[in-house]
C-alpha cells in the first residue's frame, strides 16, 4: 500500500481512539504534518492546520511537564518553522522563553519539575526539549533557543551514556541520588536519537554545533546498529537477546537512520540494508490490515519495586506491548514518511518495492 496512505490511516486509528494530545500525541501530530508536506497533499496541510489550532483553547488539558505542550508543542514550532502556520510566532516564543528558565538540576539538565533537591532527569525529556526549542529558534532567528536546544541534548547524552556500549540509560535519581536506572531501553535510547536527529537535520549549516551534533548521532547510530533482530527490530532492552522486540523505539530509530542516510552522515553501504529491513519488519510485525498497531510498549519510568525497580528484569517484564499502544503511532509515522523520502513509495507484508 502506498507509504503515505499507511502513515495517514496510522493516524486516523489513533484519533479512533482517544483525544490527540500529551506528548506521544504531539509527536503524532508533528509526523502528520511531515507527512502532509513530503506529499504537497494540501488537504493534509489543512488538516494538520485545523488540529493544531485547536491548540490550546479547545483541548482540556492534563497536567504537563513541559507547559509548551498546550500550544500544541514541537508540532506547532515545526509548523510555525515550515510555513504552514504563519502568525503563530508570539506563541511559540512564550513556551520557548519558558523552557529557557525551566528547572534544571546542577549540570543544568532540564529536571522533572516539582522533583525539588532530588533533581529527577530522565532522557525522554530530550524530545520535549530538543525539537521545540530548535524549531522556534530558527523560526524566530532567535539563538538562544538553538543554543538551548544543542546544549540539554549534549548534557543528556553525557549524562546517560553506558561507556561498556554507548547507549542511554533511561534515568538518574529516581532510585537514589546519583543512582541511573540499569537499563538500555528501547523507546528511551529513540528518545534520545531523536533529538541527535533533529539537530543534524535542522540546525543551521554553519552552527557551532553541527559538528558535535554529528559526531554524537554518529556514534549512537553505530552503538544500536548490532542489536538489529533478524526481523529487524530493536528489543525493549536493546542489548539482551531474549527481551521482546519493541516497536515505538524501532521506529525511532529508523527514523534517525533514514535522516542520516539521506544527509549522506551514514554509510549507505553499512546503514541502507538495516533500514530498508527495519521499515519492512516494521510494517510486517507492527502494522495489521486494520491500521492498528503492535509491539509498543506502554509508557514507563523507572518500572518496578523494591530492589527491581529500574533494574532490566523489570523493564522487560512489567511494561508489556500491547495493541494501539498510543506511544506507538507517532514513531510509525516518522519512520514511515522517511522511508518515502528514501523512494519506499509503497508498503508490502512481504516486500518493500523502492
Amino acid at each position: 500500500m502506498d507509504t503515505l496512505a499507511v502513515s495517514e490511516k496510522l493516524f486516523d486509528t489513533y484519533e479512533s481512539l482517544e483525544e490527540v494530545k500529551h506528548y506521544y500525541g504531539l509527536l503524532a501530530i508533528y509526523a502528520l504534518v511531515r507527512c502532509s508536506q513530503l506529499g504537497d497533499n494540501a488537504k493534509l496541510q489543512e488538516r494538520c492546520r485545523k488540529i493544531l489550532n485547536r491548540f490550546p483553547d479547545e483541548i482540556e488539558h492534563p497536567h504537563y511537564n513541559f507547559p509548551s505542550y498546550r500550544i500544541g508543542g514541537l508540532a506547532k514550532a515545526f509548523a510555525l518553522m515550515t510555513g504552514l502556520m504563519p502568525g503563530i510566532e508570539a506563541q511559540v516564543r512564550e513556551y520557548a522563553e519558558e523552557l529557557l528558565t525551566a528547572p534544571r538540576d546542577r549540570k543544568g539538565i532540564v529536571k522533572m519539575p516539582g522533583s525539588g533537591d532530588a533533581d529527577l532527569i530522565w532522557i525522554d525529556a530530550a524530545m520535549a526539549v530538543t525539537p521545540y526549542l530548535l524549531f522556534a529558534g530558527v523560526s524566530l532567528n532567535d539563538q538562544r533557543y538553538i543554543d538551548e536546544a544543542a546544549k540539554q541534548t549534549f548534557l543528556m547524552i553525557d549524562e546517560f551514556i553506558d561507556p561498556s556500549n554507548v547507549l542511554l540509560h533511561q534515568c538518574k535519581n529516581f532510585l537514589g541520588p546519583g543512582l541511573y536506572s540499569e537499563d538500555h531501553w528501547s523507546r528511551g535510547n529513540g528518545w534520545g536519537y531523536l533529538a541527535l536527529t533533529e539537530l543534524v537535520q535542522y540546525l543551521p549549516q554553519e552552527s557551532p554545533h553541527r559538528g558535535k551534533a554529528e559526531d554524537y548521532f554518529k556514534d549512537l547510530s553505530n552503538a544500536l546498529l548490532p542489536y538489529q533482530s533478524k526481523r529487524g527490530l530493536w528489543r525493549q532492552e536493546i542489548p539482551f537477546e531474549y527481551s521482546y522486540e519493541e516497536s515505538s523505539g524501532t521506529a525511532l530509530i529508523l527514523y534517525g537512520y533514514g535522516v542520516g542516510l539521506r544527509l549522506g552522515l551514514l554509510d549507505k553501504d553499512i546503514y541502507r540494508a538495516p533500514f530498508q529491513k527495519g521499515i519492512h519488519g516494521l510494517y510486517q510485525y507492527g502494522v495489521n490490515p486494520d491500521y492498528s498497531t503492535e509491539l509498543s510498549c506502554p509508557g514507563n519510568l523507572c518500572p518496578g519495586e523494591g530492589d527491581e525497580r529500574g533494574k532490566v528484569k523489570a523493564y522487560v517484564t512489567l511494561p508489556l506491548p500491547y495493541r494501539n499502544e498510543h506511544h506507538s503511532f507517532g514513531p510509525f509515522i516518522l519512520a514511515f514518511t522517511e522511508a518515502y523520502a528514501h523512494g519506499i513509495r509503497e508498503l508490502n507484508k512481504d516486500f518493500i518495492t523502492p
